[in-house]
């Protein structure tokens, strides 16, 4: 049998010492030469495993600065799920400034697609939900906080159905049946807003609730309200007129919609007058002659105009072309960008320092920290000096910004954009001339944003952040193949949702580097193998000698003793 003996298997029986000889101080010294090829091979590897994570780094750098400056540039927007979704150049926010006269009945956003000029607005009509309340303190609550029926015990189950507008895929109204029961202990009214509030309907529970209930205590006050704004938005309760316990409760709840009668008394509701239900309202416009424009909510957009509603009344709208806004996106997107070139350009240029291989575990016992540190810094410079594949991608990239687009502008220096000279040492970094770019957008805003930001199956009729990101979205593929994923498959499937799909197809999720790093370990095992071999050798070797030395002590020892009795 064999046990472990730092990196290489060494035998369990040994038979050392006899003749005087340190035998394992020996065999020690003859193994370090064996060791060498071991060291070799493992230096190899961790170079690789090194340039794997170089890789990995600078492909994390690719996506992030993909994903961020789409977000910056609004070319994605976040749903309310947290999922990223594409929006056209044409819906950009930031391309326009709209101006509302009065910010309080409404403030104004416009997309790129909206025409300059003034716009006159009257709004008639807040979007509102449902909203219902008790008028008063909820009176059939006992001292411990249970609800009590018409004769003053106990509520052990309550049963009723809310509907909230929702509709199912046959156009009937979702019920949601609200069940409370709680034996004999009673009800109290925080099990009645959980119960509202938790409430699902479908036969797969796939339709939840869009009423929010709650219980001020303090008050004795229940308070619902629909989460939807709208004519569609419904508020009704049904509850079976035979069940004598839920028809009081629902009675005793006293709730109203904040009207009041003649007499400035509030107006409450019973069963019978819940069980019709209440609708919200719609949002309605006047629109610069367009009458009668609704909306189920208060946010509305009408030609590219976006009006946050807050009251009733007339105001203007003033929409102009946002020259500094749209200038101010496209210099933080070229310093963004810049800063990657920065960063590729000294990975292609690092220096290489030969005499600085990466450390053994005894060479690292000897160190600092902070010296370890230094050493493999390093020892890691220059792993990706002149690489082809982050050389090619930035050459694809600096090509594509020079070839011709199908536009108003045909090239990116008509707009005020070019590289610099590589004699400058920025390896091909974007310069704005400011006053040139913002005469183009004031000219004509529409050929700016197509020459960065059209789309189209041909080259030609993408523009120059597309392209930047195409052939970034190409290089990381390449990186993808030849080193893997790293921990960053999540965020490269929001750079591109199927970019792992040939990666995978291809090489089975295992990249090039993964193949060739499970070589060196491969021979790195065979390697201790035969290591442990040559150990277990020299100690027969050893071994036989300590035998056979012991065997001449011995017979010396009988000749000593055989001349020594004459």
């Amino acid at each position: 049998m064999n046990e472990c003996r730092g990196d290489f298997m060494t035998s369990t029986m040994r038979v050392t010492g006899l003749s005087g000889f340190d035998t394992d101080t020996m065999i020690e010294k003859l193994m370090e030469a064996e060791k060498v090829k071991v060291t070799k091979v493992e230096k190899e590897k961790q170079l690789l495993l090194w340039r794997q994570e170089m890789y990995n780094d600078l492909n994390k750098d690719f996506a992030n600065f993909i994903v961020n400056t789409r977000k910056a540039l609004g070319l994605t927007t976040v749903s309310y799920t947290g999922a990223l979704l594409p929006n056209t150049y044409k819906n950009l926010s930031w391309v326009n400034k709209a101006v509302s006269s009065d910010t309080s009945i409404a403030t104004a956003s416009a997309s790129s697609g909206a025409l300059a000029g003034n716009y006159r607005v009257r709004v008639n009509q807040l979007a509102e939900g449902v909203n219902l309340a008790s008028a008063s303190e909820i009176a059939n609550i006992g001292e411990d906080g249970r609800l009590l029926n018409e004769n003053g015990e106990k509520i052990t189950s309550l049963k009723f159905t809310i509907y909230d507008g929702q509709v199912d895929k046959n156009g009937d109204l979702v019920a949601f049946e609200v069940e409370v029961a709680n034996n004999d202990n009673g009800i109290t009214m925080q099990d009645v807003v959980r119960a509202i509030n938790n409430a699902k309907a479908g036969e797969k529970g796939e339709y939840s609730i869009k009423i929010k209930a709650t219980y001020d205590a303090a008050n004795k006050r229940l308070f619902l309200q629909t989460k939807d704004t709208g004519e569609k938005a419904l508020l009704r309760i049904d509850v079976d007129s035979d069940n004598e316990d839920s028809n009081y409760f629902i009675n005793q709840l006293n709730l109203s919609a904040g009207e009041k009668d003649e007499f400035g008394n509030p107006i409450t509701y019973q069963a019978d007058r819940l069980s019709q239900g209440f609708r919200g309202q719609d949002a309605v416009v006047d629109f610069n002659g367009a009458l009668g424009i609704r909306s189920s909510t208060n946010t509305i957009t009408i030609n590219g105009i976006t009006m946050n509603l807050a009251a009733t009344g007339d105001f203007t709208i003033t929409v102009n072309t946002d020259v500094d806004g749209i200038y101010e996106k496209i210099k933080n997107f070229v310093d963004e960008y810049n800063k990657l070139v920065d960063k590729t350009s000294e990975l292609l240029s690092q220096k290489k320092y030969y005499d600085y291989e990466p450390l053994t575990d005894e060479q690292k016992k000897e160190m600092s920290d902070k010296d370890i540190e230094l050493w493999e810094e390093k020892a890691k410079s220059g792993l990706l000096r002149n690489d082809s594949i982050v050389s090619r991608t930035m050459q694809n990239i600096r090509s594509s910004l020079y070839e011709s687009f199908d536009g108003a502008y045909s090239l990116i220096t008509q707009i005020g954009i070019s590289t610099e000279k590589y004699s400058t040492g920025g390896g091909g970094k974007l310069v704005i001339d400011e006053e040139k770019l913002k005469q183009a957008i004031a000219e004509n805003p529409e050929g700016v944003l197509e020459m960065l930001f059209k789309d189209g199956s041909e080259k030609s009729q993408k523009g120059i952040v597309t392209r930047v990101y195409d052939e970034l979205i190409g290089g990381m593929e390449e990186i993808i193949e030849k080193a893997g994923t790293g921990n960053n498959a999540s965020l490269y499937r929001q750079v591109k949702s199927n970019i792992l799909i040939d990666f995978v197809t291809n090489l089975g999720s295992r990249s090039y580097l993964d193949r060739d790093i499970q070589d060196f370990n491969k021979r790195i095992d065979e390697l201790n193998e035969k290591l442990a071999e040559r150990e277990t050798y020299y100690y027969k070797q050893f071994s036989a000698l300590e035998t056979y030395i012991n065997q001449m002590n011995s017979q010396s020892m009988w000749l000593s003793q055989q001349f020594g009795g004459y």
